[in-house]
């Protein structure tokens, strides 16, 4: 039961988070802005992503009960991957949004207006959707012989190769699992690469220490994120034999997908003053003052 309670805290922790995150964007018109708008996107993301394995986890940890059928385990990997590979084009939208702020700052508002920005949410949707499409058809193509029992908290890809039969079948997903991951991971990690050389060039350059400081500070919050995440992820899925490592697996798994979800709004918010003081007048009752009116309140 001491595992239940933790994940069980962990999951309506991570659930209550996000949600506060994305109600704050929603109400909080002066973070109608598109640093935010992808913030709450990736917010409404971490809530799905956590859903669609922690419950189940905590069912059969409750109950038992550890069974689940072909088409539900099928559809969790499918949702899985799909809001895995979402995220990684979120992450690089968001550091391609940073690289206008700090290296284009004059220029922000007309680059990156609303029809853009929805443009670039409703892509890495649209492109993390269709990401799972090829491995669950080379996945439902195999035999499993079982016993079909997966070795895993989830029904993850590597697991799950691991009871197939037949040779040739098998290295073909693999083969595909591989190249779509790498595509996925390299091609959005690329674009993240890219941004933040630019966006250190610019720092560089600028000739205030105090303007460094304000500008490393916006891209902080987003490269740990992309750290911790991208670490796990590549660790996970970017081995030709995954699947051998069952253990390992287990526990980078737990971090990308239970772990980081719960951080995220932890990460952002510790770090931004606009949205810690919408959420303390929206959620606490703080009341503030800027720092304009203390002063004349002072004298």
């Amino acid at each position: 039961m001491t595992i239940y309670s933790v994940f069980l805290l962990i999951y309506i922790l991570t659930v209550l988070e996000n949600a506060a995150i994305v109600l704050l964007v929603i109400q909080d018109r002066k973070l109608w802005k598109p640093m935010y708008v992808f913030v709450g996107n990736l917010s409404f993301l971490e809530i799905w992503y956590t859903s669609v394995t922690l419950p189940n986890l905590l069912s059969n940890i409750l109950t038992g009960n550890q069974e689940i059928s072909y088409n539900g385990c099928i559809s969790q990997l499918f949702i899985f991957t799909f809001l895995g590979a979402t995220e990684c084009y979120l992450l690089a939208t968001m550091a391609c949004d940073r690289f206008v702020a700090i290296c284009n700052p004059l220029r922000y508002t007309v680059i990156m207006q609303d029809k853009y920005v929805w443009c670039l949410l409703v892509c890495s949707w649209l492109v993390g959707l269709f990401t799972p499409v090829f491995p669950i058809y080379f996945l439902t193509q195999l035999d499993f012989c079982g016993p079909n029992k997966v070795d895993h908290y989830f029904c993850d890809a590597s697991p799950l190769v691991k009871l197939a039969c037949g040779d040739t079948k098998i290295k073909n997903k693999e083969l595909v699992d591989l190249l779509v991951s790498v595509f996925v991971l390299i091609s959005s990690l690329m674009v993240i690469s890219i941004s933040y050389v630019r966006i250190g060039w610019a720092i560089l350059k600028m000739p205030s220490s105090h303007g460094r400081q304000k500008a490393f500070s916006t891209c902080t919050s987003h490269l740990v994120v992309v750290c911790v995440y991208y670490g796990s992820m590549g660790f996970t899925y970017i081995r030709v034999n995954a699947a051998s490592s069952d253990a390992s697996n287990k526990l980078v798994s737990v971090l990308y997908s239970v772990i980081t979800p719960l951080l995220n709004p932890i990460i952002y918010t510790l770090r931004n003053q606009e949205i810690k003081l919408s959420l303390q007048k929206k959620y606490a009752n703080i009341s503030w003052k800027p720092k304009s009116d203390q002063k004349k309140s002072k004298v």
